[in-house]
Protein backbone atom coordinates (compact mmCIF):
# COMPACT_ATOMS: atom_id res chain seq x y z
CA UNK A 1 0.00 0.00 0.00
CA UNK A 2 1.23 4.07 0.16
CA UNK A 3 2.17 3.89 3.71
CA UNK A 4 6.28 3.22 2.91
CA UNK A 5 5.93 6.22 0.54
CA UNK A 6 3.79 8.58 2.66
CA UNK A 7 6.79 7.69 5.47
CA UNK A 8 9.37 8.25 3.02
CA UNK A 9 7.94 11.57 2.10
CA UNK A 10 7.82 12.50 5.82
CA UNK A 11 11.71 11.43 6.51
CA UNK A 12 12.96 13.32 3.83
CA UNK A 13 10.94 16.48 4.02
CA UNK A 14 13.54 18.19 6.58
CA UNK A 15 16.10 18.12 3.54
CA UNK A 16 14.16 19.40 0.86
CA UNK A 17 12.90 22.17 3.37
CA UNK A 18 16.45 22.99 3.89
CA UNK A 19 17.62 23.08 0.56
CA UNK A 20 15.02 25.38 -0.68
CA UNK A 21 15.77 27.52 2.33
CA UNK A 22 19.35 28.10 1.46
CA UNK A 23 18.87 28.07 -2.25
CA UNK A 24 16.65 31.09 -1.97
CA UNK A 25 18.19 33.84 -3.47
CA UNK A 26 18.78 38.07 -2.75
CA UNK A 27 19.34 41.16 -5.28
CA UNK A 28 22.04 41.85 -6.70
CA UNK A 29 22.89 44.58 -5.27
CA UNK A 30 22.97 46.18 -1.82
CA UNK A 31 22.41 50.03 -2.77
CA UNK A 32 18.91 51.82 -2.35
CA UNK A 33 16.88 49.27 -4.22
CA UNK A 34 17.41 46.20 -2.49
CA UNK A 35 14.50 46.46 -0.64
CA UNK A 36 12.52 47.25 -3.31
CA UNK A 37 13.65 43.87 -4.96
CA UNK A 38 13.28 41.74 -2.17
CA UNK A 39 9.48 43.12 -2.12
CA UNK A 40 8.70 42.83 -5.40
CA UNK A 41 10.48 40.10 -6.91
CA UNK A 42 12.50 37.61 -4.07
CA UNK A 43 10.11 37.66 -1.16
CA UNK A 44 7.14 36.98 -3.22
CA UNK A 45 8.06 33.65 -4.80
CA UNK A 46 10.00 32.68 -1.45
CA UNK A 47 6.15 33.02 -0.08
CA UNK A 48 4.96 30.96 -2.71
CA UNK A 49 7.54 28.13 -2.83
CA UNK A 50 7.49 28.19 0.83
CA UNK A 51 3.71 26.83 0.39
CA UNK A 52 4.75 24.11 -1.73
CA UNK A 53 3.25 21.37 0.39
CA UNK A 54 3.98 17.42 0.52
CA UNK A 55 6.99 18.09 -1.84
CA UNK A 56 6.69 14.94 -3.77
CA UNK A 57 8.68 16.07 -7.07
CA UNK A 58 11.85 17.00 -4.85
CA UNK A 59 11.49 13.71 -2.54
CA UNK A 60 11.25 11.71 -5.60
CA UNK A 61 14.52 13.47 -6.81
CA UNK A 62 16.34 12.02 -4.16
CA UNK A 63 14.59 8.71 -4.32
CA UNK A 64 15.86 8.75 -7.51
CA UNK A 65 19.62 9.06 -6.15
CA UNK A 66 19.14 6.20 -3.37
CA UNK A 67 17.39 4.28 -5.93
CA UNK A 68 20.41 3.69 -7.73
CA UNK A 69 22.90 3.60 -4.51
CA UNK A 70 23.21 7.09 -4.31
CA UNK A 71 23.23 9.63 -1.50
CA UNK A 72 19.92 12.29 -0.98
CA UNK A 73 22.56 14.78 -1.11
CA UNK A 74 23.74 14.05 -4.60
CA UNK A 75 20.29 14.98 -5.87
CA UNK A 76 19.45 18.42 -3.52
CA UNK A 77 20.22 20.49 -6.35
CA UNK A 78 18.03 19.01 -8.72
CA UNK A 79 15.56 18.65 -5.97
CA UNK A 80 15.62 22.04 -5.47
CA UNK A 81 14.96 22.98 -9.50
CA UNK A 82 12.45 20.73 -9.88
CA UNK A 83 10.44 22.23 -7.27
CA UNK A 84 11.15 26.40 -8.32
CA UNK A 85 9.93 25.03 -11.88
CA UNK A 86 6.61 23.72 -10.43
CA UNK A 87 6.51 27.16 -8.93
CA UNK A 88 7.23 28.85 -12.25
CA UNK A 89 4.58 26.81 -13.96
CA UNK A 90 1.96 27.30 -11.09
CA UNK A 91 2.16 31.08 -11.40
CA UNK A 92 1.92 31.49 -14.80
CA UNK A 93 -0.36 28.53 -15.09
CA UNK A 94 -2.72 30.56 -12.29
CA UNK A 95 -2.28 33.57 -14.26
CA UNK A 96 -3.29 31.58 -17.79
CA UNK A 97 -6.48 30.56 -16.16
CA UNK A 98 -6.87 33.27 -14.24
CA UNK A 99 -7.23 31.35 -11.21
CA UNK A 100 -8.23 32.75 -7.69
CA UNK A 101 -7.06 30.39 -5.27
CA UNK A 102 -3.70 28.09 -5.09
CA UNK A 103 -2.84 25.83 -2.30
CA UNK A 104 -5.96 27.65 0.03
CA UNK A 105 -4.38 31.14 -0.59
CA UNK A 106 -5.24 33.89 -3.28
CA UNK A 107 -3.38 33.40 -6.25
CA UNK A 108 0.13 35.60 -6.34
CA UNK A 109 -1.40 37.18 -9.63
CA UNK A 110 -3.85 38.39 -7.40
CA UNK A 111 -1.85 39.49 -3.93
CA UNK A 112 0.82 41.49 -6.23
CA UNK A 113 -0.45 41.90 -9.71
CA UNK A 114 -0.06 40.26 -12.70
CA UNK A 115 3.18 41.96 -14.42
CA UNK A 116 4.88 41.48 -10.54
CA UNK A 117 3.54 37.68 -10.80
CA UNK A 118 4.63 36.56 -14.08
CA UNK A 119 8.20 38.18 -12.95
CA UNK A 120 8.58 35.87 -9.84
CA UNK A 121 7.69 33.03 -11.83
CA UNK A 122 10.63 33.75 -14.70
CA UNK A 123 12.53 34.19 -11.55
CA UNK A 124 12.05 31.37 -10.56
CA UNK A 125 13.04 29.45 -13.63
CA UNK A 126 16.27 31.04 -13.66
CA UNK A 127 17.06 29.34 -10.31
CA UNK A 128 16.33 25.99 -11.87
CA UNK A 129 19.61 26.20 -13.62
CA UNK A 130 21.16 28.93 -11.34
CA UNK A 131 20.97 26.28 -8.64
CA UNK A 132 22.70 23.03 -10.53
CA UNK A 133 25.58 25.79 -11.69
CA UNK A 134 26.21 26.53 -7.96
CA UNK A 135 26.53 22.68 -7.14
CA UNK A 136 29.99 22.16 -6.27
CA UNK A 137 29.12 18.24 -5.10
CA UNK A 138 28.49 17.52 -9.19
CA UNK A 139 31.47 16.89 -11.29
CA UNK A 140 31.17 19.56 -14.64
CA UNK A 141 29.95 16.63 -16.63
CA UNK A 142 27.18 15.89 -14.34
CA UNK A 143 26.05 18.95 -14.01
CA UNK A 144 26.17 19.56 -17.81
CA UNK A 145 24.09 16.46 -18.29
CA UNK A 146 21.14 17.14 -14.89
CA UNK A 147 20.61 21.15 -17.04
CA UNK A 148 20.14 19.21 -20.32
CA UNK A 149 17.56 16.90 -18.71
CA UNK A 150 16.04 20.26 -17.40
CA UNK A 151 16.18 22.06 -20.83
CA UNK A 152 14.28 19.08 -21.89
CA UNK A 153 11.71 18.59 -18.81
CA UNK A 154 10.86 22.11 -19.65
CA UNK A 155 10.04 21.61 -22.73
CA UNK A 156 8.32 19.17 -22.80
CA UNK A 157 6.33 20.72 -20.39
CA UNK A 158 5.82 24.14 -22.10
CA UNK A 159 4.04 21.65 -25.51
CA UNK A 160 2.03 19.98 -23.08
CA UNK A 161 0.28 23.43 -21.70
CA UNK A 162 0.68 24.94 -25.22
CA UNK A 163 -1.96 21.87 -26.24
CA UNK A 164 -3.68 22.17 -22.88
CA UNK A 165 -4.61 25.98 -23.42
CA UNK A 166 -4.68 25.75 -27.34
CA UNK A 167 -7.86 23.81 -27.15
CA UNK A 168 -9.67 25.94 -24.86
CA UNK A 169 -8.35 28.72 -26.71
CA UNK A 170 -9.78 27.19 -30.72
CA UNK A 171 -13.08 26.01 -28.67
CA UNK A 172 -11.45 22.49 -29.63
CA UNK A 173 -14.24 19.62 -28.93
CA UNK A 174 -12.87 16.83 -31.31
CA UNK A 175 -9.85 16.30 -29.09
CA UNK A 176 -9.10 11.91 -28.73
CA UNK A 177 -8.08 10.24 -25.54
CA UNK A 178 -5.04 9.35 -27.43
CA UNK A 179 -4.47 12.86 -27.74
CA UNK A 180 -5.41 13.86 -24.18
CA UNK A 181 -2.84 11.45 -23.34
CA UNK A 182 0.11 12.69 -25.21
CA UNK A 183 -0.77 16.27 -24.02
CA UNK A 184 -0.86 15.34 -19.75
CA UNK A 185 2.26 13.09 -20.94
CA UNK A 186 4.12 16.17 -21.71
CA UNK A 187 2.60 18.43 -19.47
CA UNK A 188 2.44 16.42 -16.35
CA UNK A 189 4.30 13.39 -16.15
CA UNK A 190 7.47 14.39 -17.09
CA UNK A 191 8.21 16.94 -14.81
CA UNK A 192 5.56 15.89 -11.85
CA UNK A 193 7.63 11.77 -12.01
CA UNK A 194 9.89 10.27 -14.85
CA UNK A 195 11.85 13.47 -14.51
CA UNK A 196 12.52 13.95 -10.93
CA UNK A 197 13.33 10.21 -10.41
CA UNK A 198 15.82 10.45 -13.71
CA UNK A 199 17.52 13.36 -12.51
CA UNK A 200 18.31 11.65 -9.47
CA UNK A 201 20.03 8.77 -11.01
CA UNK A 202 21.86 10.75 -12.78
CA UNK A 203 22.96 13.27 -10.01
CA UNK A 204 24.10 9.84 -8.06
CA UNK A 205 26.04 8.63 -10.72
CA UNK A 206 23.50 6.30 -11.63
CA UNK A 207 24.00 3.71 -14.83
CA UNK A 208 21.99 4.69 -17.94
CA UNK A 209 19.80 1.42 -17.91
CA UNK A 210 18.81 1.98 -14.24
CA UNK A 211 18.16 6.27 -14.83
CA UNK A 212 15.47 5.03 -18.46
CA UNK A 213 14.23 2.59 -16.60
CA UNK A 214 13.45 5.12 -13.54
CA UNK A 215 12.18 7.95 -16.58
CA UNK A 216 9.72 4.93 -18.15
CA UNK A 217 8.45 4.23 -14.69
CA UNK A 218 7.97 7.90 -14.03
CA UNK A 219 5.97 8.24 -16.68
CA UNK A 220 3.92 5.64 -15.93
CA UNK A 221 2.97 7.14 -12.68
CA UNK A 222 3.15 10.45 -13.56
CA UNK A 223 0.32 10.05 -15.61
CA UNK A 224 -1.79 7.97 -13.51
CA UNK A 225 -0.73 11.10 -10.94
CA UNK A 226 -2.70 13.46 -13.27
CA UNK A 227 -5.68 11.24 -13.64
CA UNK A 228 -6.30 11.10 -10.30
CA UNK A 229 -6.31 14.93 -9.94
CA UNK A 230 -9.02 14.64 -12.87
CA UNK A 231 -10.85 12.25 -10.91
CA UNK A 232 -10.71 14.36 -7.29
CA UNK A 233 -11.62 17.66 -9.34
CA UNK A 234 -15.09 15.68 -10.87
CA UNK A 235 -16.08 13.79 -7.86
CA UNK A 236 -13.89 13.79 -5.26
CA UNK A 237 -14.40 15.29 -1.70
CA UNK A 238 -15.53 18.78 -2.06
CA UNK A 239 -15.29 20.25 1.16
CA UNK A 240 -11.32 19.48 0.84
CA UNK A 241 -11.46 20.59 -3.04
CA UNK A 242 -13.05 23.93 -1.71
CA UNK A 243 -13.49 26.71 -4.53
CA UNK A 244 -11.93 24.37 -6.69
CA UNK A 245 -13.97 21.38 -6.96
CA UNK A 246 -15.36 20.88 -10.14
CA UNK A 247 -13.42 23.58 -11.71
CA UNK A 248 -12.29 21.96 -14.67
CA UNK A 249 -15.39 22.05 -15.74
CA UNK A 250 -15.59 25.82 -15.39
CA UNK A 251 -12.90 25.95 -17.50
CA UNK A 252 -13.82 24.04 -20.25
CA UNK A 253 -10.63 21.41 -19.43
CA UNK A 254 -10.09 18.29 -22.24
CA UNK A 255 -9.51 15.89 -19.40
CA UNK A 256 -9.44 11.85 -20.16
CA UNK A 257 -12.79 11.77 -18.50
CA UNK A 258 -14.70 14.86 -20.53
CA UNK A 259 -12.81 13.62 -23.48
CA UNK A 260 -13.52 9.72 -23.48
CA UNK A 261 -17.65 11.02 -22.55
CA UNK A 262 -17.59 13.15 -25.76
CA UNK A 263 -16.29 10.07 -27.60
CA UNK A 264 -19.02 7.74 -26.15
CA UNK A 265 -22.17 9.73 -25.64
CA UNK A 266 -25.19 10.01 -28.12
CA UNK A 267 -25.40 13.13 -30.30
CA UNK A 268 -28.05 15.00 -28.13
CA UNK A 269 -25.97 14.43 -24.38
CA UNK A 270 -23.09 15.29 -26.29
CA UNK A 271 -24.46 18.28 -27.77
CA UNK A 272 -25.86 19.10 -23.23
CA UNK A 273 -22.29 18.08 -22.36
CA UNK A 274 -20.35 20.44 -25.03
CA UNK A 275 -22.82 23.00 -23.69
CA UNK A 276 -21.98 22.62 -20.27
CA UNK A 277 -18.33 22.99 -21.00
CA UNK A 278 -18.35 25.95 -23.13
CA UNK A 279 -20.19 27.93 -20.80
CA UNK A 280 -17.88 28.84 -17.40
CA UNK A 281 -20.72 27.56 -15.64
CA UNK A 282 -20.27 27.56 -12.20
CA UNK A 283 -23.28 26.77 -11.15
CA UNK A 284 -23.67 23.71 -8.53
CA UNK A 285 -26.73 21.89 -10.41
CA UNK A 286 -24.89 22.33 -14.35
CA UNK A 287 -21.37 21.16 -12.50
CA UNK A 288 -23.39 18.44 -11.11
CA UNK A 289 -25.30 17.51 -14.87
CA UNK A 290 -21.99 17.81 -16.31
CA UNK A 291 -20.54 15.04 -14.37
CA UNK A 292 -23.61 13.06 -14.58
CA UNK A 293 -23.08 13.06 -18.40
CA UNK A 294 -19.79 12.65 -18.23
CA UNK A 295 -20.18 9.49 -15.76
CA UNK A 296 -22.85 8.04 -18.04
CA UNK A 297 -20.34 8.67 -21.06
CA UNK A 298 -18.23 6.10 -19.29
CA UNK A 299 -15.40 8.57 -18.45
CA UNK A 300 -15.03 8.62 -14.83
CA UNK A 301 -14.67 4.65 -15.31
CA UNK A 302 -12.26 5.13 -17.84
CA UNK A 303 -10.04 7.11 -15.90
CA UNK A 304 -10.26 5.30 -12.84
CA UNK A 305 -9.10 1.65 -14.91
CA UNK A 306 -6.54 3.68 -17.00
CA UNK A 307 -4.98 4.93 -13.89
CA UNK A 308 -4.59 1.56 -12.24
CA UNK A 309 -4.04 0.22 -14.79
CA UNK A 310 -0.61 2.58 -15.11
CA UNK A 311 0.34 2.07 -11.62
CA UNK A 312 0.15 -1.51 -12.26
CA UNK A 313 2.85 -0.69 -14.62
CA UNK A 314 5.05 1.11 -13.13
CA UNK A 315 4.83 -1.40 -10.52
CA UNK A 316 5.81 -4.29 -12.70
CA UNK A 317 8.56 -1.95 -13.77
CA UNK A 318 9.69 -1.21 -10.53
CA UNK A 319 10.50 -5.08 -9.77
CA UNK A 320 11.72 -5.39 -12.82
CA UNK A 321 14.26 -2.73 -12.01
CA UNK A 322 15.14 -4.55 -8.43
CA UNK A 323 15.23 -8.47 -10.45
CA UNK A 324 17.96 -6.71 -12.86
CA UNK A 325 20.15 -5.33 -10.07
CA UNK A 326 19.62 -1.95 -11.13
CA UNK A 327 17.58 -0.41 -8.19
CA UNK A 328 18.24 -1.58 -4.87
CA UNK A 329 14.93 -3.97 -3.07
CA UNK A 330 14.08 -1.13 -0.86
CA UNK A 331 13.73 1.50 -3.89
CA UNK A 332 11.13 -0.86 -5.73
CA UNK A 333 8.90 -1.11 -2.35
CA UNK A 334 9.30 2.38 -2.20
CA UNK A 335 8.47 3.09 -5.75
CA UNK A 336 5.63 0.29 -5.42
CA UNK A 337 3.96 2.40 -2.67
CA UNK A 338 5.08 5.32 -4.97
CA UNK A 339 2.87 3.84 -7.40
CA UNK A 340 -0.16 2.94 -5.16
CA UNK A 341 0.00 6.52 -3.46
CA UNK A 342 -0.54 8.49 -6.72
CA UNK A 343 -3.79 6.64 -7.47
CA UNK A 344 -5.44 6.39 -3.87
CA UNK A 345 -4.78 10.13 -2.81
CA UNK A 346 -7.73 12.00 -1.49
CA UNK A 347 -6.44 15.34 -1.87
Amino acid sequence: MAQPFVDYLASRLPLVEDALTRAADAPLTDGACAGDLRGFLYEPLERFTAGGGKRVRPALCLLGAEAVGGRAADALSSAVAVELFQSAALIHDDIADEGELRRGEPCLHRTVGEGLAINAGDLALVQVFEVVLSDGRLDPARRLRVLEELARMERHTLEGQALDLGWVREGRWDVTSDDYLYMVTSKTAWYSAAMPLYLGALAAGGAEEAARGLLDLGLDAGVAFQLQDDLLNLVGDAEAQGKDFRSDITEGKRTLAVVWALEHLGEKDRSELVGLLASATADPAELARAVELIEAGGGIERCRALGRELAERAKGRACGLAEDGLVTAEARDLLVSMADFFVERAA
